[in-house]
């Protein structure tokens, strides 16, 4: 990708020190993660995702929920950061002071190199109590990441590889594990429809978009609120946004600039505009 957008864009982002990266679901969509509203398949393309992202659905029917928020997580396990995720990364590497926001619940940002990006709407990596807020350990029927190394050691395999831990269970409805302290059933650790976003990582996120000197938004519709008001408070404080979109968003209009394009095309070359010496992963 070239052209003078990205020149101007590259240019915003080697000037600044203290930059912003807001993510959403279109950037984990291109490692083959559904968006949200894109996740039903097999069996549970009868359900609505709306339907069982709520307390009352959990409520109702924990396993089910329970049950779709593993099969979600699994497929997540199988899918890879792509290079916009290690381009974020290549960013607060040469930045250290970049801030990484995200919309997602997967955790391809921290496999992509981002350590502790800012989660507002939870993870699915996180599960807790539901009635205790209790923290409670990943089952342990998941697979391994994508991309794990075998062992050291490990026979090149012959054939088909042979299985690693238990064989994965099948969709469907799966009682949830009972909390260790209270004994009350685990949940999701997403933010459900009707929820408030978790207050630490709001105030996070918004502190640091009004201290920012450059916001740089990825694959996110801006039509998910109230995440989709950080970028405008970084605009509203004299902050240039810069937009990573394959598609016009409502964002367009405070932009600084806008790039069209997938961000596993785009954020490398911004990152080569900005540093051409910078491995952009």
């Amino acid at each position: 990708m070239t052209g003078p957008e990205l020149a101007e864009a590259g240019r915003l982002l080697a000037a600044a020190r203290r930059p912003v990266v807001f993510t959403g679901a279109g950037m984990s969509a291109e490692s083959g993660v559904p968006t949200f509203r894109d996740a039903q398949t097999g069996l549970w393309q009868r359900y609505d995702p709306q339907e069982l992202a709520t307390p009352a659905a959990f409520r109702a029917d924990p396993a089910l929920v329970w049950g779709w928020y593993e099969a979600r997580r699994r497929g997540v396990r199988r899918a890879l950061p792509n290079p916009g995720h290690r381009a974020v990364a290549a960013i607060q590497a040469r930045l250290p002071a970049t801030v990484v926001i995200t919309q997602n619940v997967d955790d391809l940002h921290e496999r992509g190199g981002v350590p502790a990006p800012v989660r507002l709407h939870g993870s699915l990596f996180a599960p807790r109590c539901s009635a205790c807020a209790r923290p409670a350990p990943l089952p342990s029927d998941l697979p391994p990441p994508a991309g794990t190394p075998e062992p050291r050691g490990t026979p090149e395999p012959r054939g088909e590889p042979e299985p690693r831990g238990e064989p994965e269970p099948q969709d469907g409805p799966l009682t949830p594990p009972a909390c260790a302290g209270c004994g009350a059933p685990v949940r999701p650790g997403v933010v459900w429809f009707g929820e408030a976003l978790p207050s630490a990582a709001l105030d996070a996120a918004v502190e640091a978009a009004a201290g920012c000197d450059l916001l740089l938004t990825v694959g996110t519709s801006a039509l998910v609120h109230p995440a989709a008001e950080i970028p405008l408070v970084a605009a509203r404080l004299g902050a240039p946004v810069v937009q990573v979109n394959p598609v016009p968003t409502p964002l367009d209009a405070i932009c600084a600039v806008n790039l069209r394009g997938p961000a596993g095309e785009v954020l490398p070359a911004l990152v080569r505009a900005a540093w051409p010496d910078a491995d952009a992963g």
